[in-house]
């Protein structure tokens, strides 16, 4: 059998900003590190669906949207002013990805971009990668149980059962 060579231009990093994610960052690097790839940041605001059904089907599905608007304009306004949609996550992501490579200890890494989505976490993972042209994924598991394991970690598994190209599962030590 003579094995394919595997090639890694381009990583797509999915975070959730958790530990988790975190301690996958750190595989993310290393194996941009290891084939010279560059790394693009994904995170997802996550939309709870749910609340909405719920919420529509007590009070309309046109009224529930108009205040969720209405809402959402006035807490942007008062968070970040009148800047673009997600600013805020970015700019953390930014920082993040500014202290990480100042604690790289010489083995620097080349980050694309950093992507800030809303909806389903899965939805856009699956996305980014194929427009992006990405070649894997690197993603966090922070399971700790089975109830929490089947809510958290089920991005990853719905990651793992649509995605088209390797996904990288890293699951958070024990300790």
């Amino acid at each position: 059998m003579i094995l394919p060579k595997v090639e890694i231009k381009k990583i797509l990093y999915a975070t959730d900003l958790s530990e988790g994610a975190r301690y996958a960052f750190a595989y993310a690097v290393n194996l941009a590190n290891a084939y010279n790839a560059s790394i693009t940041i994904l995170h997802v605001l996550f939309e709870d669906q749910s609340i909405d059904s719920v919420a529509a089907f007590y009070i309309g599905k046109e009224e529930w949207l108009d205040i969720k608007k209405r809402t959402y304009e006035g807490a942007r306004e008062a968070l970040i002013g009148k800047k673009r949609d997600n600013v805020a996550m970015e700019e953390v992501l930014q920082k993040f990805t500014e202290q990480a490579q100042q604690e790289s200890q010489g083995e620097p890494f080349v980050t694309d971009e950093i992507i800030v989505k809303s909806g389903k976490p899965e939805d856009h993972i699956i996305e980014q990668s194929l427009q992006r042209n990405c070649d894997i994924i690197v993603m966090g598991c922070h399971g700790k149980g089975p109830l929490v394991e089947t809510v958290i970690g089920s991005t990853a598994r719905r990651v793992l059962r649509r995605s088209t190209m390797p996904v990288f599962v890293v699951p958070l030590p024990k300790e």
